[in-house]
Protein backbone atom coordinates (compact mmCIF):
# COMPACT_ATOMS: atom_id res chain seq x y z
CA UNK A 1 0.00 0.00 0.00
CA UNK A 2 2.53 2.40 0.54
CA UNK A 3 3.78 1.69 -2.66
CA UNK A 4 0.34 3.05 -4.11
CA UNK A 5 0.66 5.85 -1.83
CA UNK A 6 3.68 7.23 -3.46
CA UNK A 7 2.86 6.57 -7.01
CA UNK A 8 -0.85 8.37 -6.55
CA UNK A 9 0.86 11.54 -4.98
CA UNK A 10 3.85 11.50 -8.40
CA UNK A 11 1.06 10.96 -10.97
CA UNK A 12 -1.04 14.29 -10.15
CA UNK A 13 0.55 16.95 -11.73
CA UNK A 14 -0.47 20.52 -11.15
CA UNK A 15 -2.99 22.30 -13.27
CA UNK A 16 -1.91 25.81 -12.45
CA UNK A 17 1.69 25.93 -13.40
CA UNK A 18 1.04 24.24 -17.48
CA UNK A 19 -1.78 27.11 -17.76
CA UNK A 20 0.66 29.59 -15.75
CA UNK A 21 3.23 29.39 -18.57
CA UNK A 22 0.89 29.33 -21.90
CA UNK A 23 -0.20 32.32 -21.03
CA UNK A 24 3.23 34.15 -20.04
CA UNK A 25 4.29 32.50 -23.58
CA UNK A 26 0.70 34.07 -25.07
CA UNK A 27 1.79 37.80 -23.95
CA UNK A 28 5.11 37.48 -25.23
CA UNK A 29 4.16 36.29 -28.66
CA UNK A 30 1.33 38.82 -29.23
CA UNK A 31 4.08 41.53 -27.59
CA UNK A 32 6.86 41.23 -30.04
CA UNK A 33 4.02 40.28 -32.97
CA UNK A 34 2.75 43.92 -31.81
CA UNK A 35 6.26 45.26 -31.34
CA UNK A 36 7.04 44.20 -35.18
CA UNK A 37 4.11 45.64 -36.63
CA UNK A 38 4.86 49.02 -35.37
CA UNK A 39 8.22 48.85 -36.34
CA UNK A 40 7.47 48.05 -39.85
CA UNK A 41 4.65 50.52 -39.83
CA UNK A 42 7.66 53.31 -38.89
CA UNK A 43 9.67 52.44 -41.53
CA UNK A 44 7.22 52.44 -43.93
CA UNK A 45 7.20 48.74 -45.02
CA UNK A 46 3.27 48.36 -44.43
CA UNK A 47 0.82 51.33 -43.97
CA UNK A 48 1.99 53.94 -45.85
CA UNK A 49 4.75 54.99 -43.48
CA UNK A 50 5.57 58.10 -41.42
CA UNK A 51 5.38 61.09 -44.25
CA UNK A 52 8.65 62.43 -44.51
CA UNK A 53 8.63 66.53 -45.07
CA UNK A 54 10.71 67.51 -48.53
CA UNK A 55 12.53 69.91 -48.28
CA UNK A 56 11.27 72.20 -51.35
CA UNK A 57 13.51 75.01 -50.73
CA UNK A 58 15.50 76.53 -53.33
CA UNK A 59 19.38 74.51 -54.02
CA UNK A 60 22.24 75.89 -55.13
CA UNK A 61 23.07 75.27 -59.02
CA UNK A 62 26.53 74.21 -59.93
CA UNK A 63 28.07 75.75 -63.05
CA UNK A 64 27.14 73.65 -66.16
CA UNK A 65 23.67 72.06 -64.08
CA UNK A 66 21.01 73.09 -65.88
CA UNK A 67 18.39 74.95 -63.30
CA UNK A 68 14.63 73.76 -63.64
CA UNK A 69 13.17 76.79 -62.52
CA UNK A 70 15.20 79.60 -65.15
CA UNK A 71 13.61 82.04 -65.86
CA UNK A 72 12.31 82.37 -69.65
CA UNK A 73 13.29 85.16 -71.67
CA UNK A 74 10.84 87.65 -72.47
CA UNK A 75 11.14 87.72 -76.19
CA UNK A 76 9.94 84.86 -78.36
CA UNK A 77 12.66 82.11 -80.12
CA UNK A 78 15.68 84.05 -78.10
CA UNK A 79 18.19 81.88 -76.73
CA UNK A 80 20.01 82.76 -73.97
CA UNK A 81 23.34 81.33 -73.96
CA UNK A 82 25.80 81.46 -70.93
CA UNK A 83 29.37 81.13 -70.60
CA UNK A 84 30.82 80.22 -67.51
CA UNK A 85 34.38 80.41 -65.96
CA UNK A 86 36.27 78.28 -64.95
CA UNK A 87 37.73 79.68 -61.68
CA UNK A 88 35.97 80.87 -58.73
CA UNK A 89 32.59 79.66 -56.97
CA UNK A 90 31.57 76.11 -58.20
CA UNK A 91 28.12 77.30 -58.07
CA UNK A 92 26.52 79.74 -60.30
CA UNK A 93 25.37 83.39 -59.86
CA UNK A 94 22.31 85.15 -60.96
CA UNK A 95 21.18 88.14 -61.24
CA UNK A 96 17.85 90.35 -60.18
CA UNK A 97 18.17 94.05 -61.49
CA UNK A 98 15.06 96.38 -60.06
CA UNK A 99 13.32 97.58 -62.59
CA UNK A 100 13.73 101.53 -61.34
CA UNK A 101 15.60 103.45 -58.86
CA UNK A 102 15.27 104.02 -55.65
CA UNK A 103 15.33 107.49 -54.51
CA UNK A 104 14.88 107.97 -50.52
CA UNK A 105 15.90 110.49 -48.09
CA UNK A 106 19.04 109.86 -46.23
CA UNK A 107 18.33 110.20 -42.07
CA UNK A 108 18.85 113.86 -40.93
CA UNK A 109 18.89 115.04 -44.22
CA UNK A 110 16.81 117.04 -46.88
CA UNK A 111 18.67 116.26 -50.02
CA UNK A 112 17.54 112.99 -52.10
CA UNK A 113 19.76 110.36 -53.04
CA UNK A 114 19.25 108.22 -56.13
CA UNK A 115 20.33 104.48 -56.28
CA UNK A 116 19.91 101.94 -58.75
CA UNK A 117 20.50 98.26 -57.42
CA UNK A 118 20.80 94.58 -58.29
CA UNK A 119 21.04 91.13 -56.14
CA UNK A 120 22.35 88.39 -56.77
CA UNK A 121 21.66 84.60 -56.08
CA UNK A 122 23.48 81.03 -56.28
CA UNK A 123 20.59 79.52 -55.59
CA UNK A 124 17.90 78.19 -58.54
CA UNK A 125 15.48 80.55 -60.33
CA UNK A 126 12.51 80.27 -57.90
CA UNK A 127 14.59 83.30 -55.73
CA UNK A 128 14.27 85.76 -59.09
CA UNK A 129 11.02 84.55 -59.66
CA UNK A 130 10.10 85.32 -56.22
CA UNK A 131 11.90 88.48 -56.02
CA UNK A 132 10.02 89.81 -59.17
CA UNK A 133 6.81 88.59 -57.78
CA UNK A 134 6.96 90.42 -54.27
CA UNK A 135 9.48 93.41 -55.88
CA UNK A 136 7.08 96.05 -54.21
CA UNK A 137 7.20 94.54 -50.61
CA UNK A 138 11.32 94.62 -50.75
CA UNK A 139 11.23 97.73 -52.66
CA UNK A 140 9.18 99.44 -49.52
CA UNK A 141 11.63 97.26 -47.15
CA UNK A 142 14.80 98.30 -48.92
CA UNK A 143 13.38 102.54 -48.88
CA UNK A 144 12.71 101.94 -45.08
CA UNK A 145 16.48 100.63 -44.99
CA UNK A 146 18.14 103.49 -46.72
CA UNK A 147 15.75 105.96 -44.67
CA UNK A 148 17.44 104.89 -41.87
CA UNK A 149 21.20 105.33 -42.92
CA UNK A 150 23.10 108.23 -41.73
CA UNK A 151 24.51 110.50 -44.48
CA UNK A 152 28.02 110.07 -43.22
CA UNK A 153 27.91 105.96 -43.86
CA UNK A 154 27.69 106.85 -47.75
CA UNK A 155 30.48 108.59 -48.13
CA UNK A 156 33.08 106.15 -46.59
CA UNK A 157 33.42 102.11 -48.35
CA UNK A 158 33.07 100.52 -45.40
CA UNK A 159 29.18 102.28 -44.45
CA UNK A 160 28.57 101.67 -48.33
CA UNK A 161 29.30 97.41 -47.28
CA UNK A 162 27.17 97.79 -43.78
CA UNK A 163 24.54 99.12 -46.08
CA UNK A 164 24.27 96.48 -48.68
CA UNK A 165 24.46 94.00 -46.06
CA UNK A 166 21.14 95.53 -44.40
CA UNK A 167 19.79 95.66 -47.51
CA UNK A 168 20.60 92.22 -48.44
CA UNK A 169 19.07 91.24 -45.12
CA UNK A 170 15.87 93.47 -45.62
CA UNK A 171 15.43 91.61 -49.12
CA UNK A 172 15.92 88.18 -47.32
CA UNK A 173 13.39 88.98 -44.88
CA UNK A 174 10.83 89.87 -46.91
CA UNK A 175 11.22 87.24 -48.90
CA UNK A 176 11.37 84.22 -45.68
CA UNK A 177 8.35 86.32 -44.58
CA UNK A 178 6.21 85.05 -48.04
CA UNK A 179 7.61 82.58 -49.27
CA UNK A 180 9.64 80.53 -46.25
CA UNK A 181 13.03 81.24 -48.00
CA UNK A 182 15.57 84.09 -48.83
CA UNK A 183 18.16 82.96 -51.06
CA UNK A 184 19.88 86.67 -51.72
CA UNK A 185 23.14 86.59 -51.22
CA UNK A 186 24.68 90.15 -51.92
CA UNK A 187 22.81 93.39 -53.25
CA UNK A 188 25.20 95.52 -55.67
CA UNK A 189 25.02 99.27 -56.31
CA UNK A 190 24.62 99.44 -59.76
CA UNK A 191 24.87 103.68 -59.94
CA UNK A 192 24.69 105.70 -56.37
CA UNK A 193 23.97 109.24 -55.94
CA UNK A 194 23.70 111.75 -53.65
CA UNK A 195 22.74 115.13 -53.89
Amino acid sequence: MSDKTEKSTEAKPRKGKGLLIKAVAATALLGSGGGGAFALMRTGVIGGGAHVKEDNNPKLVRKGEEDPYAPKSDKEGEAVHEVLGDGGSEYRTAYYVFADDLTPNLQNRAGLTRVSLAASTRRDGRVLMWMKKHELAIRSSMLAVLADTPEEEVHTLEGKERMQKRLTDAINKVLTEREGFGGVDAVYFKSFLVQ
